[in-house]
This record gives structure tokens, sequence and C-alpha cells, in this order.
């Protein structure tokens, strides 16, 4: 075997792992650009249209600033802003471990069942609902 067959089969068995490796960059990009511009200060980031047409808050208002205190190992403040973000994020990261896991052994990722789906759309729902009812003040951003 030459060296350049081992060459090929190494970048081979690597390409599928480019989408998720992918994924884990524009994520630290994304963390890393909104830890330094801070969410927190006016100007920086638009205002989220549903709130700014509405008055209510929806499921992702807050999440700029979890991000941002999460990227300043705040995790209290975090919660405090999105509990949503900061509870799906150990999801997110299994799930990518998941991806990343098949794509070294060269298989298809395998899809959850589709009710996990309806479960996480009705969770966000609820939530969404909540957190502008007087009693989910709590959950408000």
């Amino acid at each position: 075997m030459t060296s350049s067959t081992t060459g090929r089969r190494g970048a081979a068995r690597l390409r599928p792992l480019l989408a998720p490796l992918g994924v884990a960059a524009g994520t630290g990009a994304l963390f890393a650009f909104v830890g330094v511009i801070d969410p927190n200060e006016p100007g920086h980031y638009p205002t989220c249209p549903f709130l700014a047409l509405t008055g209510l808050y929806c499921p992702g208002c807050g999440t700029l600033r979890t991000i941002h205190a999460l990227a300043h190992l705040d995790p209290v403040a975090a919660l405090g802003l999105n509990p949503l973000t900061v509870v799906m994020i150990p999801f997110l990261v299994f799930w990518w471990g998941r991806w990343v896991a098949h794509a070294w052994k060269g298989r298809p990722v395998p899809l959850p069942h589709p009710a996990w789906l309806w479960v996480f759309i009705g969770v966000v729902m609820v939530y969404w609902v909540v957190r502008n009812l007087p009693f989910g003040a709590f959950l408000a951003p």
C-alpha cells in the first residue's frame, strides 16, 4: 500500500466529518462573536421583530444575551435570560456527538422518531405562551 493510497483513504474517511466539524466551527464562531459584541448594548443587534410588533416575547427572546452569558461562563445569568436555550444545549451537543460518531463510522445518522419533533414543538409552544403570562414572568428575559 502506497502513501498516496493511504492518504486518499484517510481523506475519504474525513470527508463525512466536514459537515459536523463545520457546524462546530460555525457554532464556535457564533459564540465568540456574541461573546465579544455585547447584545446588552443597544444598536449591536436588531430587535426581535415579534417583540417589536406585539410586545410579547417569542421563544428566542433573550437567546443572544444567553449565549453572551454562557460565553462569559455565567450559567446563572443565562438561565435567567432564556432557560429553554440553556436546557436545549446538552441535547444539541448529544445529537451533534451522535452525528460525528456516525460520520466517523461511515454510517448515516439515524433520525429521531417523529414523535420527538412533535414533543419539541409542543415544549416550545407551551414555553412561548407561559413566558408571556403573569405567572410565567420568571421565564421572560
